[in-house]
């Protein structure tokens, strides 16, 4: 099927502004994840996003909530995302922001051949230089070693892989409703966290502020996942994918405003 190689001005907005999100909870995370085990962050981050659904959209749309035909592409999707956020959490506790953003950022270009091949669209030169150019600003800022090897390193590879396939899933369901969309990888990610949450060792919250900062990171979170969602309903997943490496940009300047300590790089969990 033939492809336009135009990429509407709206998605190229939507994507930038889910990054901006995104960034916004990585630094929230960061914070966080000094004090409090990584699978209640995550918990946190999925189960807000389910409670704000159910409250803005449940009583409305009720069953259609969550109608589909595709319920088993939709369970892959909240899979793969659940354990993206999983391990980019986890490195987030260990690398600075920066460098864990850039090492999750090669999903841009996973994305863009696994849309060649899985969704045959077509692939333009202008979008494989954003995405060597990516590339190229990512290697520029993790400056690769023998680091690249640790174990928190690898997490953050294994978070864009996830991320990759999750980002082609969406494009697949593109004729799903957003809502649709956004509850079910939150159901899925608070309903498998519940379960583990008895096995998670937690000693309490510190200062209330920390509350503050996990409801922050679901409200946020779920903003950011639906101008996410948005914009690969109307791109093609390829022209989207460059656009995406914005989050870099996001992650670099506010590792030089100072908004989070940035603990050395740790070789083990």
């Amino acid at each position: 099927m033939k492809q336009h190689a135009h990429v509407p001005l709206s998605a190229i907005l939507l994507i930038v502004a889910a990054s901006a999100c995104f960034t916004t909870v990585d630094v929230a995370v960061k914070h966080l994840s000094q004090r409090y085990p990584v699978p209640l962050i995550v918990w946190a981050r999925w189960g807000i996003q389910a409670l704000i659904v159910l409250a803005l959209v449940g009583p409305r749309m009720r069953l259609a909530l969550v109608r589909t035909t595709r319920l088993p592409m939709h369970l892959v999707r909240g899979v793969l995302l659940i354990a993206s956020s999983l391990c980019f959490f986890s490195a987030l506790r260990y690398l600075p922001l920066a460098e864990a953003t850039a090492l999750n950022y090669t999903s841009p270009i996973l994305v863009t051949l696994m849309a060649s091949w899985l969704l045959h669209e077509r692939l333009t030169r202008p979008r494989w230089a954003f995405v060597i150019a990516g590339f190229v600003g990512m290697l520029l800022i993790v400056r690769p070693g023998s680091d690249m090897l640790a174990p928190t390193a690898l997490l953050s590879l294994a978070a864009a892989a996830l991320y990759a396939s999750f980002q082609i899933v969406t494009r697949k369901l593109a004729g799903e409703h957003l809502m649709v969309l956004l509850i079910y990888p939150s159901i899925i990610g608070t309903v498998l966290f519940s379960v583990a949450m008895p096995f998670v060792p937690f000693e309490g919250w510190s200062p209330t502020s920390d509350l503050a900062a996990f409801v922050g990171i679901g409200i946020v979170g779920s903003l950011g996942h639906l101008l996410f969602i948005r914009a690969f309903q109307s791109a093609s997943a390829s022209a989207i994918a460059p656009f995406t490496y914005a989050q870099l940009v996001w992650s670099t300047l506010a590792g030089w405003l100072g908004s989070f300590s940035e603990p050395s790089l740790t070789p083990g969990l």
